[in-house]
């Protein structure tokens, strides 16, 4: 699907970047549920008896909010590159005046669904993925902006990524070159949050331009968000349902200041920080409390073991209950939640105090130990409890 784009070599032998992995999902005791939950039916990969010519078997999916003449253009090469691809622009309420752009497009082949008033990416993103899974259930299918940062080459790299390995497949910017600074600091910073909140190391977690699998679209109707924050939302439920996710560079296209872009800085900041920023408030508002018992504790005591026991059931209950609402557990899962959740506890509880110990045992000062133990096992403790202790499999 290179057309005549030349820009860059990456685009006829695109560079796979490594994958990402969630393990604790990924043991065959837990592969049926995760396949209920993702509404996987596997279509036919690599290897498999070949397609009818007519079938198509490839279906970009444009959401699209106030377009210019490059969406109609984006349409023509994509169809015109490929016979058994098929284009789905969702009009995400751009109004009248924008009409002509849409009919530009659909007279070029494309499919347009459309709305009357905005209702966001995310919202336009679930609709057209239904829309696909109800239309060509037998075709991947690779979401694309309509701003012409996704050429068609780079969307056939991320497609053939897709159609070989079977898995969700990012589009990964390089941000080199004039780089609006808000999206290269953007990216950096929700790059490094997103890495302390699941461990995931991924080159780029703002992507538009992401590809799933045909079969395996269920489980993006109930990722939460209608706007920007929708794609974040994605990979965070991606982790959580143990999905493997590759990695393909892509170029970096941007117009010079990058006018034709909808997003609203503060708004749609705000929205896709969230979701982190929920799991790791909670978690330091804990550490917060527990570092305050122990430093009490031990004052009117001189008992370390009683200072880190006594502040771990202070902040241990805090933290259960504001995780309760963070990782969304089910009503009436108290208990159950309430018994694993005591199980990890105890397990934490003995690491920090025997990482305490040893700390304090060679001169580090009690406050400071204390932060350097606990942020070790930080990690541990928070796929622990989004894996094991408020994950209610079905």
């Amino acid at each position: 699907m290179n057309g005549t784009d030349t820009r860059t070599s990456i685009h006829r032998a695109p560079r796979i970047l490594p994958r990402v992995i969630a393990p604790a999902n990924r043991t065959a005791g837990n592969r049926t549920a995760v396949k209920q939950a993702t509404g996987s039916q596997a279509a036919p990969r690599t290897g498999s008896a070949p397609r009818p010519r007519t079938a198509v078997t490839l279906m970009v999916l444009i959401p699209a909010y106030k377009p210019d003449e490059r969406l109609a253009e984006l349409v023509a090469r994509l169809r015109g590159a490929r016979s058994d691809c098929a284009v789905l622009v969702v009009d995400d309420g751009s109004g009248p005046q924008y009409a002509p752009f849409f009919s530009a497009a659909r007279a070029r082949g494309a499919q347009v669904v459309s709305y009357p008033v905005n209702r966001g990416k995310g919202q336009a993103l679930r609709t057209g993925l239904a829309h696909a899974a109800a239309t060509w259930p037998e075709a991947d299918v690779v979401c694309a902006d309509a701003d012409g940062q996704h050429t068609p080459s780079d969307i056939e790299a991320v497609a053939a990524r897709v159609r070989e390995t079977g898995h969700m497949t990012l589009g990964v910017r390089r941000f080199t070159g004039p780089v609006p600074l808000r999206s290269r600091i953007g990216n950096d910073v929700t790059a490094l949050l997103f890495r302390g909140a699941t461990g995931w190391r991924l080159g780029d977690t703002q992507t538009g331009l992401r590809g799933y699998p045909a079969g395996h679209l269920t489980w993006l109707q109930s990722v939460p968000g209608d706007r920007y924050e929708y794609e974040l939302s994605a990979l965070l439920r991606a982790h959580e349902l143990g999905l493997v996710v590759e990695q393909v560079e892509i170029a970096t296209v941007y117009e010079p200041g990058n006018t034709s872009s909808h997003f609203r800085p503060l708004q749609d900041s705000a929205r896709i920080y969230a979701p982190l920023l929920r799991f790791m408030g909670a978690s330091l508002a804990s550490f917060g409390i527990d570092w305050l018992g122990v430093m009490v504790i031990f004052a009117m005591t001189g008992n370390l073991l009683a200072a880190v026991v006594g502040a771990r059931l202070i902040s241990g209950t805090a933290n259960f209950f504001m995780n309760r609402r963070v990782f969304r557990a089910r009503r009436g899962t108290v208990v159950r939640t309430a018994v694993r959740y005591v199980v990890l506890a105890v397990s934490l509880l003995a690491a920090s105090y025997l990482m305490l110990e040893a700390l304090t045992t060679i001169g580090i000062p009690l406050g400071i130990a204390k932060i350097l133990g606990d942020g070790a096992i930080y990690v541990a403790s928070y796929v622990a409890q989004r894996r094991l202790v408020f994950k209610e499999r079905g």
